[in-house]
């Protein structure tokens, strides 16, 4: 095999009160990458699609890129390779854009090589991905893109991943507004330390949360999908967000909160219809000020990236 085209999964992170811990992979939007072999040596990157010329095409300074030159180093492989990269989602929309370019590539080259590695082993080159997108290499988007589902990072040092089951029957609605939020002032605005009263609270959901999908207790879902530590610094990035929350609420949503750093927002609900009239009603509250935005309705993807041809 000469060449390879993978789809990557757009992710929702944090999941309202896991920040940094909690992610889940959904059906659409994604990336999509073609990886041919070269005989010229190095990674380059021949088109980015659906960027508006925005990022970068040295394969050192672009998230696919530097996952597969890291991916490259590891195995020892002096493989010359040639990239299109077609992002298939919006940009700074705070659902894991560079993680899903990241995961397919990695897992483009893996497969394009014979699978030398196990699948959660690439891991490690996505997460260089994020490192290079936003500074911080955490795994809250690439490892739910990578591994499908819904995705428990327990630990960092050293890496250890989780993934539970869910409902069949549970339902992201996203509504990504036209405005963008980037990741690192969206980080930067994060305070370092939190009290010990909302550390307790966000425990208590934390926990609720993996038990209410495990279970599976709707009810449980929705009361525990509650932050009171990183939402409400980072809610007043997105225009009209309590009036937003209130209106995927109000139509049946189990909960609503902020995708990742934002300006997406996410809602769960226990059926497609439900998550489809909470969509509308989102995106109403949206144009009620003047605000576009795009929506996806989607189950919890359990596949992760797979090769389109």
């Amino acid at each position: 095999m000469d060449s390879i085209k993978v789809f990557a999964p757009a992710t929702v992170a944090n999941v309202a009160c896991g920040f940094d811990i909690f992610g889940f992979a959904v059906d659409s939007p994604g990336d999509e990458i073609i990886v041919r072999k070269s005989n010229l040596p190095g990674v380059r990157i021949k088109a980015i699609v659906g960027d508006e010329g925005r990022l970068p095409k040295e394969a050192e300074r672009n998230t696919a890129g530097i996952a597969i030159q890291t991916y490259l180093k590891h195995i020892e492989s002096d493989q010359g390779l040639e990239l299109i990269l077609h992002k298939k989602m919006p940009l700074g929309s705070g659902l894991g854009s560079s993680a899903a370019s990241a995961v397919a590539g990695v897992f483009a080259i893996n497969e394009l090589l014979g699978r030398p590695l196990k699948q959660i082993d690439l891991l490690p080159f996505a997460m260089e991905g994020e490192r290079l997108a936003c500074g911080s290499a955490h795994a809250d988007n690439v490892a739910p893109s990578l591994m499908g589902g819904f995705v428990v990072i327990r630990s960092y040092n050293p890496l250890d991943i989780i993934t539970i089951s869910t409902p069949a029957q549970l339902f992201a609605t996203i509504v990504h507004p036209e405005i963008e939020v980037n990741t690192k002032d969206a980080r930067h605005i994060l305070k370092n330390e939190v009290s010990m009263k909302n550390t307790i609270i966000q425990m208590g959901n934390v926990a609720g949360l993996i038990a209410g999908l495990m279970k599976p207790d709707y009810d449980l879902i929705g009361r525990s999908m509650v932050d009171v530590i990183i939402e409400p610094i980072r809610a007043i990035l997105i225009p009209e967000f309590s009036e937003v929350k209130q209106a995927a609420l109000d139509a049946g949503a189990l909960g609503c909160s902020i995708s990742g750093s934002g300006p997406s927002m996410f809602a769960l609900s226990c059926d497609h219809a439900t998550a489809l009239r909470v969509g509308n009603n989102m995106q109403a509250a949206f144009h009620s000020v003047g605000i576009g935005s795009e929506l996806y309705v989607s189950g919890i993807n359990q596949e992760g990236p797979r090769v389109l041809g």
